[in-house]
């Protein structure tokens, strides 16, 4: 299905004026270096029965890297520039929306748990799954649900509402995973996707990491502020100290000082001097 995206954000296909989004940015580096290492050394008939799904290994020889190692393996050029296109285009403006890390969680949520579901229906296949469709779609998913009167352009000709082709997507490949053989078993990845993406945005474990997030990042500004209220203290009666020290100077002299209050003008004159220069 071809497809022309028209939205603001597609004035604004590669980030200028607009914050942009790095955490796609890294997913689409990453996987075009896996797959650019994976097809010059030809290694690809030895990495995708390792790295690739392929649930009877996951049961029975324990490979349980392989639901999360899949996502980044592709099998040609068009695989890896269809779904890293649909990523980016679709997926920027969650990010910038989302935040990185929140966009990151969701993209391996519905990445991991569309190859799980993938193993669960087919569990004796020893046919490689590869890709990452199942992410992809949950992406998808997301965007339709965010702004469902987006319109894309199919065969860039054709106006129609982000609502509509991700629905028939999602048909598609409902109806393409009840049909028996190994393509099945990738549609049932994509709806898969698109299901736990759902499920996730509707069941409210967005919002519960999100306050998670927000309570891990509340105790570590909590522990900054602690720790510059402390070394604010510190510096505070070392200051005293030196004040202290320097009266004594302009009575007695500086060779009335102890070693230790030299030592104490030393530090204080290293630890000051670093603060002027972080500052």
């Amino acid at each position: 299905m071809r497809y022309q995206y028209t939205s603001l954000g597609s004035y604004d296909l590669f980030g200028w004026g607009r914050p942009r989004p790095t955490m796609i940015k890294r997913l689409i580096i990453i996987n075009l270096a896996i797959w650019v290492l994976t097809f010059l050394t030809g290694l690809d008939r030895l990495i995708f029965p390792i790295f690739g799904l392929v649930p009877k290994l996951v049961w029975s020889n324990l490979m349980i890297w392989q639901p999360v190692t899949y996502m980044f393996l592709h099998a040609g050029l068009w695989h890896i520039a269809l779904n890293m296109l649909v990523l980016w285009m679709f997926g920027s403006e969650l990010e910038r929306e989302w935040g990185g890390i929140p966009f990151l969680r969701y993209y391996l949520i519905t990445g991991i748990g569309a190859g799980l579901v993938t193993m669960l229906f087919s569990l004796n296949s020893t046919v490689p799954v590869i890709g990452a469709s199942g992410a992809v779609y949950g992406v998808l998913l997301a965007y339709g649900l965010a702004y469902p009167n987006r319109e894309v352009y199919l065969y860039f000709m054709f106006p129609v509402k982000v609502k509509y082709v991700v629905g028939v997507l999602a048909l598609i490949a409902f109806y393409a995973s009840l049909q028996p053989g190994r393509s099945a078993v990738s549609h049932l990845t994509h709806l898969s996707g698109m299901v736990i993406g759902w499920l996730y945005l509707k069941s409210g474990w967005r919002s519960t990491w999100y306050r998670v997030g927000q309570r891990v990042s509340n105790m570590q500004r909590e522990r900054q502020i602690r720790k510059e209220f402390l070394a604010n203290q510190k510096d505070d009666r070392l200051r005293r100290q030196v004040d202290e020290i320097l009266d004594k100077i302009n009575t007695r002299g500086y060779a009335s000082l102890s070693r230790e209050e030299q030592e104490i003008l030393y530090q204080a004159s290293v630890r000051f001097s670093r603060k002027d220069e972080a500052n």
